[in-house]
């Protein structure tokens, strides 16, 4: 697939006035199931921001106009815009909470997202933090509400060095080798400063983490630190505009496209379209493959943009890795509905009977098929006490047109992950005093 548009033909298409909101027709409370959406279209992170708020709309969408809603709720939502910030993002959450039938939160923010997490707690109400958020809410035995699916910090850290591994000939091979972290001066970045911590201790190879402050435009000293560093690999851990700009400038120092890996928030066209040649061979981790050759996709296409109700003003950015992930979040919460509905009736549900529609999210990858979305995402597999899954990931590959998947789907190291994670996570639990769940059946106390 090829994208004809440029990265400030991109920031114009996507700029609408701060604090707009639009919205779906609005049904009676008896047929809606409210979506409130922290959105950002203006500022440094709009290309994201965009790109994933317009796959999960075209996405709600297309419920509605193919099947008539959820088995006939029909599916609404507002936008208000956070320009990712996290007052901006507070204001809209206080602003939108007391709409009738709110049935999950997705702020793609870590900073909105640990702002929020006391707030949705008291109001029963899921957080969903696809691919990023606080590592330790995997959790579900002490955040009942908050769901990291997919992917969390750690998880990721985990396939990168495997990843790494593989290049370098296997994990044995990691020790004495040199690996450095460009990280993105926000919670989001420093979110997994400890993990490789603790993965150079255990594997034998030296770290080196350094910060690119917000937002990233001006990043010539620490390319000339990472230059006279001399690592194996340097690990791009980027947000927006910091990605480009890491891309360009580790060419002008001399530093090799193909030894940078990107995480999971620096794999999309956006990074890499504007550095031109110098992104040309770079790979980076995914949960979801780009490009519009998935029935999904291409329903949504014919269905949702053939009746002129597409969100995207740029259709090149259709299949895009942001919108794609937006797309797959809009099957996940789509589908938590659906199970929990099944429990609960065929009715607006409240935001806790939404939580335990995510807590049984069991979609494995025949599932995904009938979902039309074979390829696109591999599987899921939530439960009461894993509120991520399986933690599948794949790596893709930059040829200057498109990404190309260089990878099969690789499984995190669970064995090593889950004790920290909970160690953390009951560390937390003892902070604030929260009743640590001891099976599904546990009622969840505030």
């Amino acid at each position: 697939m090829t994208f004809g548009f440029r990265w400030k033909h991109l920031v114009v298409a996507s700029t609408i006035a701060l604090g707009a909101l639009t919205a779906a027709p609005v049904a009676s409370l008896a047929d809606e199931q409210f979506f409130p959406l922290q959105s950002y279209r203006v500022g440094p992170y709009a290309a994201g921001g965009s790109g994933f708020f317009g796959g999960f709309i075209d996405y709600l969408n297309l419920i509605n106009i193919r099947d008539g809603g959820v088995n006939g709720v029909k599916l609404t939502w507002d936008e208000g815009e956070t320009q990712y910030e996290v007052e901006r993002g507070v204001e809209v959450y206080e602003r939108l909470k007391s709409h009738p039938g709110v049935a999950a939160w997705n702020p793609l923010s870590v900073g909105i997202a640990y702002a929020m997490i006391d707030r949705i707690t008291q109001d029963k109400t899921p957080l969903i933090t696809i691919n990023h958020g606080r590592t330790d809410s995997t959790d579900g035995r002490v955040f009942p509400y908050v769901f990291p699916l997919l992917l969390n910090p750690y998880s990721e850290t985990s396939g990168i060095v495997n990843y790494i591994a593989g290049q370098v000939g296997g994990l044995d091979k990691l020790k004495g080798k040199k690996i450095v972290v460009l990280y993105h001066g926000s919670p989001y970045g420093k979110e997994t400063i400890p993990i490789y911590e603790l993965l150079a201790q255990k594997y034998g190879f030296e770290v080196q983490q350094i910060e690119v402050p917000h937002p990233g435009v001006e990043q010539q000293s620490q390319w000339l630190t990472i230059r006279r560093a001399k690592p194996d690999y340097v690990v791009l851990r980027g947000w927006g505009v910091m990605n480009p700009v890491a891309l360009k400038t580790a060419a002008k120092v001399g530093f090799p496209v193909d030894h940078i890996v990107g995480n999971v928030w620096s794999n999309s066209e956006e990074d890499v379209l504007p550095a031109g040649d110098a992104a040309i061979g770079y790979t980076a981790i995914t949960t979801q493959a780009s490009g519009q050759n998935y029935p999904i996709v291409q329903e949504i296409v014919k269905t949702v943009y053939g009746a002129g109700k597409g969100n995207l003003e740029d259709k090149n950015r259709i299949g895009s890795v942001y919108h794609n992930l937006g797309i797959v979040n809009g099957i996940l919460n789509v589908e938590a509905v659906r199970i929990a509905q099944e429990k609960f009736g065929h009715r607006t549900l409240t935001g806790d009977e939404v939580r335990w529609g995510f807590e049984h999210l069991q979609l494995d990858p025949a599932h995904v098929e009938k979902l039309g979305a074979k390829d696109l995402f591999h599987s899921i597999n939530v439960t009461w006490d894993n509120h991520e899954g399986d933690g599948y990931v794949t790596f893709q590959r930059w040829d200057g047109k498109k990404w190309n998947v260089v990878s099969d789907w690789i499984a995190p190291d669970w064995a090593l992950l889950r004790p920290i994670i909970e160690k953390s996570s009951e560390a937390y639990a003892k902070e604030k005093g929260v009743t640590i769940r001891t099976s599904e059946a546990t009622p969840v106390v505030n």
